[in-house]
């Protein structure tokens, strides 16, 4: 095989089978320990920074066995669902023997150190995904010949943005939206959405797979996004007069964020009710410190049809932060304690977040070993994965709030909740996001995000692009209501007095103690 370059010597590329138990991955004569990050090792990187082309070769790399034990201990260490996967599965090295075989790639190695330490960024990326990526053929293309096509690209680039810029146009070549690369400023910024303030407007965005356009998921209760009337639903065109064309959802947010006091201009697409017409609006948008407190709550007395008036905890979930199943046990006790005796679960505008925290939620309101989702990897293998004892804080009436705006670990939850009989579901069909990442922290601090399962519902009802159907559909409109709160200072009374789609739940909870279906 002749070099892919003639001005680059370049080694052949060989594949070859091997039996025997891998240890390490080598880049020449150099070492790469692929260690299991559930560990909470570091992988250990080495490359050679001369100009000269060197040789990187892959030991055999093994898949782990298909043990629901397994998934769900690395479920448990830190899952997104953006959503996402075990990171157990992000590593190169493991014990089953069910996949041997040993690469050599050729590449020519940078002499700007920049780019050299973006190279290694890249060997790893690939790697990873090589691995773990929930379609095999890689989009019908040679995964491993994308790797020597992109360093040789990369080879005369000064600037670690443009050798980034690399990375993810080979990340692009998959076809899924999902798989993607963030610097490390950018990951360091989205941690921020699942562990604590940040300051900045209050805006959720996402990427619409389809058309690939940022469109606002929901808004932070009081910020300037929702003080401004932004809307679940608009589209986010220009920030600061730049266009956000080709432009990531992480990046996005980060032109977003900034120190309080500063502002920044928004350019948005609105369409109105009909979706006939359309508009572009301005507008500027003050940074302050938000706070992103998943979960909101209220109690809210309640007439029975019999005439008893009996009380009703209504519980928001924003987003499934590493704090969200803690502060919902502590509300549910608080409420508890008050004597309440159903619940209103409201998921609607939840995007996701962490699909650990989504399972530790339903357990929350289950029981037993009731199966919580089915996965499907690569190799179409169904792996469900079950509560172990299940004990739930309470067996009272439930009914979830989803609509258009929940996605990911909000449909998770709302399946499992839903197919193992504990809740009825009000409000509309859920966005449709049945896809599982992985994300996993690179060694330059950036982060991959990896596309490695889909999931069902425990009932086997598929959610990619389809989403969950509700039992009972309400009205977005508001209602004009005299009914009073007991209000304890962490939900809206306004907007909880006028929400129609609330009025829908406490028929559907007096409907299930009318049955006596509470479990």
């Amino acid at each position: 095989m002749e070099a892919l370059s003639p001005k680059f010597e370049l080694s052949p590329v060989h594949v070859s089978t091997k039996s025997s138990k891998p240890t390490s991955l080598q880049f020449s004569s150099y070492r790469l320990s692929c260690l299991n990050r559930s560990s909470g090792q570091r992988r250990c990187f080495s490359l050679p920074s001369s100009s000269n082309g060197h040789s990187v070769r892959t030991e055999p790399v093994r898949r782990p066995p298909s043990d629901g034990h397994d998934w769900i201990k690395s479920i448990r260490k830190g899952l997104l669902g953006c959503a996402a996967a075990a990171t157990a599965l992000a590593s190169v090295y493991c014990d089953s023997p069910a996949f041997a075989e040993s690469l050599t790639v050729a590449f020519p190695v940078s002499r700007a150190s920049e780019v050299n330490t973006v190279q290694r960024t890249l060997v790893e990326a690939w790697g990873l995904i090589r691995e773990t990526f929930i379609d095999p053929t890689f989009n019908h293309q040679d995964w491993d010949s994308k790797l020597q096509q992109t360093m040789v690209e990369m080879f005369p680039l000064r600037s670690s943005d443009a050798a980034y810029n690399k990375i993810k146009g080979m990340l692009s070549t998959l076809g899924d939206p999902f798989t993607r690369i963030i610097s490390p400023k950018e990951y360091q910024n989205f941690r921020i959405g699942s562990d604590g303030n940040l300051q900045g407007v209050g805006l959720f965005i996402n990427t619409e797979p389809k058309t690939g356009h940022l469109v606002v998921m929901s808004c932070v209760e009081g910020s300037p996004a929702d003080r401004a009337g932004i809307h679940e639903g608009d589209e986010l065109v220009e920030i600061n007069g730049e266009t956000l064309n080709g432009v990531g959802s992480e990046a996005a947010a980060q032109k977003l964020r900034g120190r309080v006091g500063t502002s920044v201009t928004v350019k948005l697409h609105s369409e109105n009710d009909s979706g006939r017409d359309s508009s572009i609006r301005e507008v500027k948008l003050s940074r302050e410190y938000i706070k992103l407190s998943p979960l909101s709550s209220a109690v809210i007395p309640h007439r029975m049809p019999d005439g008893r008036v009996t009380k009703t905890g209504y519980v928001k979930l924003a987003s499934f932060s590493q704090t969200a199943a803690a502060d919902m046990i502590n509300t549910i006790h608080e409420m508890e304690n008050q004597g309440v005796h159903s619940y209103i679960l409201d998921l609607r505008n939840n995007p996701g977040g962490l699909v650990a925290a989504g399972l530790d939620v339903a357990q929350i309101w289950l029981d037993g070993d009731e199966t919580l989702v089915h996965t499907i990897d690569r190799d179409g293998n169904m792996l469900p994965i079950n509560m172990v004892d299940g004990h739930a804080i309470t067996h009272d009436p439930l009914v979830v709030l989803v609509n258009e705006g929940s996605a990911s670990a909000s449909e998770i939850l709302a399946g499992a909740l839903h197919d193992n009989g504990r809740a009825v579901l009000v409000g509309h069909k859920t966005f449709g996001k049945g896809k599982i990442q992985s994300v996993t922290e690179l060694h330059d601090g950036s982060a991959l995000f990896i596309t490695v399962a889909k999931y069902l519902s425990p009932a086997l009802h598929d959610i990619d692009q389809v989403g969950i159907t509700p039992d009972v559909q309400c009205t977005t409109g508001k209602l004009n209501s005299s009914k009073e709160f007991l209000f304890n200072g962490k939900s809206s009374v306004s907007s909880l007095e006028a929400d129609s789609c609330i009025m829908v739940a406490e028929h559907q909870l007096d409907i299930q103690e009318y049955k006596g279906t509470a479990s």
